[in-house]
């Protein structure tokens, strides 16, 4: 089995992708963006070969080198797990002929307008939303489905430059700062109120065969704008529960009708007093880290069973369930840098052999703005058996852990 990963360098946990294909028998090329020495030592003893590129989002240059692959020896599948390799990988997949996730998939995965009017005629759940390219389609917009809306970009991730509008004057500003006036094509979709989560498989085949809930609190786009805030990610392990049971139903709903095989996913979620709405969904794994998570709350590798998924369509595991796990995001007082911390003994010790792991960059490290995202500037892991205890301890480091700058 041969298969080419993309950008095994760069984040860091792009080399867990690495070590477990090694792990399963794959020999795996690498095509990335630094050099090969740039590379540690561990990485490259993972690499059967490596390919720099100037991009790896340079469809062009990346058929290029991976023919210049082929031929030296058959390839298999041709693998990426960042958002915005998803849709690049699909196009030199489908003019090299190697298996995987489709052209016409990723498309759909990427493009949020285009995603939304594919599930509504499946009949799933969504905000109403559209694609504008100019400040008189957002506004008539607006005004079809009335204030607040939410402006995006068409191929963003996340909450990445997405802005709330609840009134023209805002509109105003937003449009400017996204630069509709000049032609840029966006989303606009209608606010969807409630409570905000996503849902995450690995599929095989078309089929679900490992699933995860997880939570935010509070909703992404209050807490990647406010800075007093230490929001959390929870993973629940009470998926037996009938309260997740439509959840589970939408997200095998959304798999069929994108029309993906072997492949992660993630899915974004909204609960509120209109029901249950899709938000959106990447062909792809969740970002901030989010198998970490997954793996401490189950007893499992969920990385290995991607890999024994892409190399033999089948997985091994089978998830404990055993705890719930979390992820609490810990924002400096102010801009600048890192002066120190305050309540970190206190922390560790509340919370005993239940702490995952902790991120506290060294004092003199530049802070990160705000919406720089849940591991840009310090963090702490943990899991419990019990999602309320969980909860509670969460609470507890973001009380009490205090991350100061000056």
């Amino acid at each position: 089995m041969h298969v080419i990963f993309v950008a095994p360098e760069f984040p860091a946990n792009q080399r867990e992708f690495v070590r477990v294909l090694r792990d399963v028998g794959a020999y795996v090329t690498g095509i990335g963006e630094r050099p090969l020495e740039a590379l540690d030592e561990q990485l490259k003893s993972w690499l059967g070969a490596y390919e720099q590129v100037r991009s790896v989002c340079d469809v062009d240059q990346m058929i290029q080198t991976v023919q210049r692959i082929q031929a030296r020896g058959w390839v298999d599948r041709l693998e990426a797990t960042i958002e915005s390799h998803i849709l690049p990988a699909a196009r030199v997949r489908e003019a090299t002929k190697i298996p995987g996730t489709s052209v016409e998939t990723a498309l759909l995965c990427r493009d949020k307008p285009l995603m939304k009017a594919h599930l509504r005629k499946h009949g799933i759940p969504c905000a109403r939303s559209t694609g504008a390219n100019s400040g008189d389609e957002v506004r008539a917009f607006a005004d079809e489905v009335g204030y607040p809306i939410i402006l995006k970009p068409r191929a963003g991730a996340g909450a990445e430059a997405t802005i709330r509008v609840d009134d023209d004057e805002t509109l105003a500003r937003a449009l400017l700062e996204m630069a509709v006036s000049a032609g840029k094509s966006i989303a606009v979709e209608e606010f969807v109120e409630g409570h905000e989560g996503f849902y995450d498989t690995l599929t095989v085949g078309g089929e679900v065969v490992h699933e995860f809930v997880s939570h935010y609190f509070p909703n992404v786009l209050e807490a990647m704008r406010t800075r007093w805030i230490s929001p959390q990610i929870v993973v629940t392990n009470r998926l037996s529960m009938p309260d997740y049971d439509e959840v589970k139903a939408l997200g095998r709903r959304v798999v069929e009708a994108m029309g993906l095989q072997t492949s992660a996913t993630h899915m974004e979620w909204f609960f509120g007093p209109k029901g249950l709405r899709f938000s959106e969904i990447g062909a792809r794994p969740p970002g901030v880290r989010q198998w970490d998570l997954y793996n401490a709350a189950n007893d499992m590798d969920v990385y290995r069973d991607w890999a024994h998924a892409i190399a033999f369509g089948s997985t091994q595991q089978t998830p404990s369930r055993r705890y719930s796990s979390g992820l609490v995001a810990l924002r400096p007082d102010r801009d600048g840098r890192i002066s120190h911390y305050d309540g970190v003994d206190a922390v560790v010790a509340h919370l005993g052999d239940w702490l995952i792991d902790l991120h506290l960059p060294e004092p003199g490290t530049p802070t990160q703005p705000v919406e720089a995202g849940y591991m840009a500037n310090a963090w702490v892991r943990v899991k419990h058996p019990d999602f309320d205890t969980l909860r509670s301890l969460l609470d507890f480091v973001g009380q009490t852990l205090k991350v100061r700058a000056r």
